[in-house]
């Protein structure tokens, strides 16, 4: 076995009604004055009222709404400026991924007062942070046990920040945040968490390894067996519990695993065209498959998944037959689901794949994880084939 380092979030808590019965723990760890961040629309719901008020109890806290939909360093930058004039001790990150990314690397600029335009890449962030508490509201990114960051730059470049700093104190996860989420909504960020897990399994990165592997197997067990639930019978806290821990099992294993060309080719997706995140990936996966198909190590780790997701395939014949039907099961899934499939479908002009094939060999961090080299070319290919 070759050697590896794994990291995750040292803190998990889980169960039911979680987000108001940990309060006091969350408070202790974060100090006086908490610095919430979320986005606008769980503000409007009023989904955070109750963790407000109970987390009241103990400590003061001033609510930042502003994250959007892949956020942008405008959307950073005022964040810590915010949270600079009101001595944070400790933060929150609550909501879908936007607001979680946001949440680690303003800890971690309040923190160590460093330059976040030195901090992109890998091992590049120098720390400390300040104390950091992580609630997921979708069960998709994973973020909340990753140690990466995604900020969208001034020029729609995605730019990324990998390192173990960031990873936060404690992850709460709480099934009952997810009731409300739609069935879209649910059915994007699920198929998202998927990505995760067949991605790290397949994984090039020298840093693969059994602990992720077997992690990533777990996850598709849950994910696979229940999204459809989840998006149908949205109020299943069943389906929902095991989407939200298949997400976090994901999130752990692509997190010391890295992802691959999947996510490389759907960040210019977001980034142009403002396409929400787990779409973006659903929307060029059965693609990227079949282009990293022609390898045989691609073939036998697709091969070795596709009855975890799909018990019905048959594995009674060759290894390049089942991956060739996982990939249309894939495919189907995504249409089942009620996901558009083709990139027009959201908008993209054909013109646009050219400009995006452009943008994706720039994820040079991701490209390098991928079973196959993807060359600006076949990415092109790729997005035409999804066009």
């Amino acid at each position: 076995m070759d050697s590896f380092s794994f990291n995750t979030t040292p803190g998990i808590r889980f169960g039911s009604n979680f987000a108001i019965t940990t309060a006091e723990e969350v408070s202790k760890k974060l100090g006086e004055n908490i610095f919430f961040i979320t986005d606008p629309g769980l503000r409007e719901l009023g989904l955070i009222d109750d963790i407000i008020k109970e987390l009241k109890k103990y400590s003061n806290i001033e609510i930042f709404s502003e994250v959007e939909a892949d956020p942008s360093i405008n959307t950073l930058e005022l964040s810590i400026e915010i949270a600079k004039n009101i001595n944070t001790t400790g933060v929150i990150g609550f909501g879908g991924g936007s607001s979680m990314d946001i949440a680690k690397l303003c800890s971690l600029i309040l923190g160590s007062q460093e330059n976040i335009h030195e901090a992109w890449g890998v091992a590049n962030a120098k720390g400390p942070r300040l104390p950091l508490v992580l609630y997921p509201t979708t069960a998709g990114t994973g973020s909340e046990v990753t140690p990466i960051s995604i900020i969208t730059q001034e020029d729609s470049e995605k730019k990324g920040v990998s390192s173990p700093i960031i990873l936060p104190d404690l992850a709460i996860l709480d099934p009952l945040l997810t009731i409300g989420l739609p069935s879209k909504i649910t059915a994007a960020t699920g198929i998202d968490a998927m990505v995760h897990a067949i991605e790290s399994y397949a994984s090039k990165s020298k840093n693969n390894n059994l602990i992720s592997q077997t992690l990533a197997k777990e996850s598709l067990r849950l994910l696979g067996s229940s999204i459809r639930e989840a998006v149908f019978n949205g109020k299943s806290i069943e389906a929902r519990s095991n989407m939200l821990i298949g997400s976090m099992l994901a999130g752990v294993s692509f997190g010391n695993s890295p992802v691959a060309g999947v996510h490389a080719l759907a960040y210019p997706i977001g980034g142009t065209y403002h396409i929400p995140h787990g779409l973006s990936n659903a929307l060029v996966l059965p693609h990227v498959l079949r282009f990293n198909s022609t390898s045989i190590e691609a073939i036998n780790n697709y091969s070795e998944l596709a009855p975890i997701i799909f018990p019905e395939i048959e594995i009674n014949t060759s290894n390049q037959d089942i991956t060739a039907i996982f990939i249309e099961k894939i495919s189907s899934l995504s249409l089942e689901l009620g996901l558009e499939q083709k990139l027009r479908e959201v908008g993209i002009p054909q013109s646009g794949c050219e400009t995006m094939a452009k943008d994706a060999m720039k994820q040079t961090r991701l490209l390098i994880n991928n079973p196959k080299e993807i060359y600006e070319q076949d990415a092109l290919e790729i997005y035409k084939s999804a066009w």
